[in-house]
């Protein structure tokens, strides 16, 4: 067997954060804009609904089907 081994190198490595942070605020705008989407898509009208009556439900009843949830 060799006896092989690894050498730290001296210096350091620059993290640009500001590049970072606007990442972040894209991931954080998409990903409410999708669960966003998620809940309309998804909603029953049901227990837990931000509308009343099934307007919502009728809206986008094709795309549940679509998605395979169960409608009725």
């Amino acid at each position: 067997m060799s006896q092989i081994t690894a050498t730290p190198t001296a210096g350091s490595v620059a993290v640009p954060v500001v590049p970072l942070l606007k990442l972040g605020t894209w991931v954080v705008f998409f990903g409410l804009l999708a669960m966003l989407a998620i809940f309309f898509v998804s909603s029953d009208q049901g227990a837990v609904s931000l509308f009343a009556g099934n307007g919502v439900h009728e809206w986008v009843h094709d795309a549940r089907h679509l998605l395979g949830y169960p409608c009725h």
